[in-house]
């Protein structure tokens, strides 16, 4: 800051207080406040202060002004200004109306710090303001609850139009497309869409509700479909296939899904009739035990190599490519390994009980449903023999059958219909393995940074809507860390890792510039590596104070403090402002 008199015609000179500050590397300049009615020696001692000296007269800082009130600002800035350069407020509507500002503040909510909507409404509101998020958005007054659930069912009313935009935005024909189901749990039995299924949370005992999420190669959604908790993740994909082809007029597509999504069930009915649509998946254990035992699959071929690309008649039309990791191969050994010695303790207990002299266990009934809990706990009971009477137990491994499986640890095919020429089997198996770009999706959605549960609303509607406002979020944030890679632990060199592959089979490797990164904990501007969250939180520490000065008629006037290293590094990597 600093003291200027500017020329005024035939009056006396104005004397301004203004600040220089940096945008898009210019200097630029702005007023923040008149003092022309400032005593002549009141307005030396706020030059020498600034100046930081401290002459005769100068007034303390603390005499001069007060700060009436500091509210976190950046981390709001770097989200809300993101969103807006990514366009996502001209997607939901061309021109500001209330119901569009409104989702616009639960989406940079729930990447800031997901909450409930009455928490949101307070966090806008003048009085109890968490942060600069309402009055960028100009929600600090009258902004409730109810009003956010009205947004809500105003965002779901616009959803198909905009996974439309997004899928015109990020996929082409010809283009691959990544899908994948997850599930999660539901607080409370009032929603249609809550029944009981498979739960991947371990929350067998709550409602569930699934959904499939659309993303492209790269892992950046496009859209999310939500389903009844019961349904299997099989059943998704007819509605999925309809929304590429109809919704957002794709005629080729390669559709990447795992080997429990795409059975052969789907092929037949869903996928092979369509022309122009082409899959990659992966077959399940029992299909390659089968190849190995029809003679198709020679497991001697992968003694000196790693891939190899084999045909079968099981399999007319397609490829199957077939890949030996050797890391995996020994980490399912382990594996193996410590739940069938865990499987023998507990069986072992019940053997003991039934042979103890003190009221011993008898019933082959009672027998039998201790021992199935076990087998259902460790899910190895295949690889057991068991013998049961009335008062008697006994176990035994099956030797052969653990052999059998341990043969073809490490082993897994992937299975295509993509021709050689459109596509090697390098780059099919490649295309697989981006299945994790999806998989690390739900792990933001659900756990990470947005937690899309447990949900409580009761609505079909409603949970249809949160769900989209969640990828929506996840959008944001997957272009916020696309951007900030190289203020975060991520890999920035993706082209020098891949390089450095070994093959395509092994392991992902880090490049060299991102162990550096890794190990030192500083970039290579000497800068603090964060972790995503960090970084924003280090962000929230840039503040909007409000500053009153203690002179006559002087006016409040608001001030940004002055943005650390780190946080004008990411603004310039995120190409925003803080200044909203």
């Amino acid at each position: 800051m600093y003291v200027v008199a500017v020329p005024n015609r035939n009056s006396p000179p104005a004397i301004l207080l203004r600040e220089s500050y940096r945008e898009g590397g210019r200097v630029r300049n702005r007023t923040l406040a008149n003092l022309s009615h400032w005593p002549a020696a009141r307005i030396e001692a706020l030059r020498s202060l600034l100046r930081g000296e401290l002459s005769a007269g100068a007034l303390p800082l603390e005499h001069a002004f007060a700060i009436e009130r500091s509210l976190p600002h950046g981390h709001v800035a770097a989200v809300l200004g993101t969103l807006r350069h990514l366009g996502v407020d001209r997607l939901l509507a061309a021109k500001a109306e209330p119901e569009r500002e409104r989702v616009l503040a639960m989406l940079v909510d729930r990447v800031l710090a997901p909450q409930s909507k009455l928490a949101t409404a307070r966090g806008l509101s003048t009085a109890t303001q968490a942060s600069t998020l309402g009055a960028a958005l100009g929600l600090e007054v009258g902004v409730n609850e109810d009003d956010l659930y009205a947004a809500m069912d105003w965002l779901l009313s616009r959803q198909s139009a905009l996974e439309a935009a997004l899928a015109k935005r990020h996929l082409s024909d010809g283009s691959l497309v990544l899908y994948d189901v997850s599930s999660t749990y539901f607080e409370g039995r009032c929603c249609p869409l809550a029944r009981l299924g498979h739960s991947r949370d371990g929350k067998s005992d709550r409602p569930q509700i699934v959904f499939g999420l659309l993303t492209n190669a790269a892992g950046c959604p496009v859209a999310v479909e939500v389903f009844a908790g019961n349904t299997a993740d099989p059943k998704t994909l007819a509605t999925q296939i309809a929304k590429l082809r109809q919704r957002f007029g794709l005629q080729r597509i390669v559709l990447v899904g795992d080997r429990g999504l795409i059975t052969d069930a789907r092929i037949d009915q869903e996928l092979a009739p369509v022309a122009g649509l082409d899959w990659i998946t992966a077959l399940r254990a029992p299909a390659i035990a089968a190849l190995v035992a029809a003679g198709s699959l020679q497991l001697s071929l992968f003694d000196q190599r790693d891939l190899a690309e084999i045909s079968s008649p099981e399999f007319p039309g397609e490829r199957l490519i077939v890949c030996r990791n050797p890391l995996l191969a020994a980490e399912r050994s382990r594996k193996r390994a410590e739940l069938l010695a865990a499987t023998e303790r507990a069986l072992e207990l019940i053997a003991a009980a039934t042979r103890r002299a003190k009221r011993p266990l008898r019933g082959s009934e009672r027998i039998a449903l201790r021992a199935g809990k076990v087998l259902d706990r460790y899910k190895v009971g295949k690889h057991f023999r068991l013998t049961i009477d009335d008062s008697r137990f006994s176990y035994a491994r099956e030797e052969a059958a653990i052999a059998a499986e341990a043969a073809l640890d490490g082993f897994y095919v992937i299975r295509t219909s993509v021709t050689a020429k459109a596509l090697s089997a390098e780059q099919a198996v490649r295309s697989y393995k981006r299945l994790a770009e999806v998989e690390r999706a739900f792990r933001s959605l659900k756990t990470v940074d947005l937690h899309i549960r447990p949900i409580f609303h009761h609505k079909a509607e409603r949970v249809r809507a949160h769900v989209f406002l969640c990828m929506l979020a996840y959008y944001v944030e997957w272009h916020m860390r696309e951007q900030l890679k190289p203020l975060l632990f991520d890999e920035e060199d993706e082209p020098s890792a891949e390089a450095s592959r070994v093959s395509v089979v092994a392991p992902a490797r880090r490049s060299a510039r991102t162990l550096a990164k890794v190990h030192s904990k500083r970039t290579a501007e000497g800068l603090p590596v964060h972790s995503f969250r960090t970084l924003l939180q280090h962000l929230a520490t840039l503040t909007l104070n409000r500053i009153v000065p203690k002179t006559h008629n002087a006016q409040p006037f608001e001030m940004l403090a002055t943005p650390t290293a780190v946080q004008q590094r990411a603004f310039d990597l995120l190409e925003v402002s803080p200044r909203l």
